[in-house]
């Protein structure tokens, strides 16, 4: 039997779009022709960001392939190892604000290597949860509306994924350390 929430679920994205178009037929609005032209500049869009999100993908691949990913991990394993941080963790901080799909990866691997349970499956599956994919959203977002102007958001952007790090792992050392 089928419970309330997957019901909900499965008819909540048909029926906003059946409430839309009955709205715009309502109105006396064109809707098949905005619904075209919204495809259209959907298309635009997603073909000016084309460059950015290729750029993107670019340098993750040069970071991670160049060595720079393990060097930037074997600098900073003795502070780590002083506040007892893993240093496994840090390929998950350091790819999170750069891309999503990478992070996930990496924490794919870490719940394979070290159980869900563990305390570095918590740690990953917790700052998975509590950063963003700060450099790939302002990449994304300001490049399709043209903005070249963009420190002030990346830096907030990057003060909030430390934070969210420095808080998922206080949090989960306070919990399970």
């Amino acid at each position: 039997m089928i419970d309330i929430i997957s019901l909900i679920s499965m008819v909540a994205i048909p029926l906003f779009v059946l409430i839309v178009l009955v709205l715009g037929t309502f109105k006396r609005l064109p809707t098949y022709d905005l619904f075209v032209e919204g495809g259209k500049e959907g298309l635009t869009i997603a073909v000016s960001l084309l460059p950015y999100l290729l750029g993107m993908l670019v340098s993750i691949s040069i970071f991670r392939s160049s060595g720079a990913l393990d060097f930037v991990i074997s600098l900073l394993e003795p502070v780590l190892n002083i506040i007892r941080v893993p240093s496994e963790i840090v390929p998950l901080a350091l790819t999170k604000p750069i891309s999503g799909t990478a992070a996930l990866a990496v924490t794919s691997d870490l719940l394979k290597s070290y159980g869900p349970d563990s305390f570095i499956g918590r740690l990953a599956s917790t700052m998975q949860g509590s950063t963003d994919t700060t450099l790939y959203i302002i990449t994304i977002y300001f490049g399709s509306v043209g903005i070249k102007k963009m420190g002030d958001a990346l830096k907030v952007g990057l003060l909030t994924d430390i934070i969210g790090i420095i808080t998922a792992i206080t949090v989960i050392t306070i919990l399970f350390g």
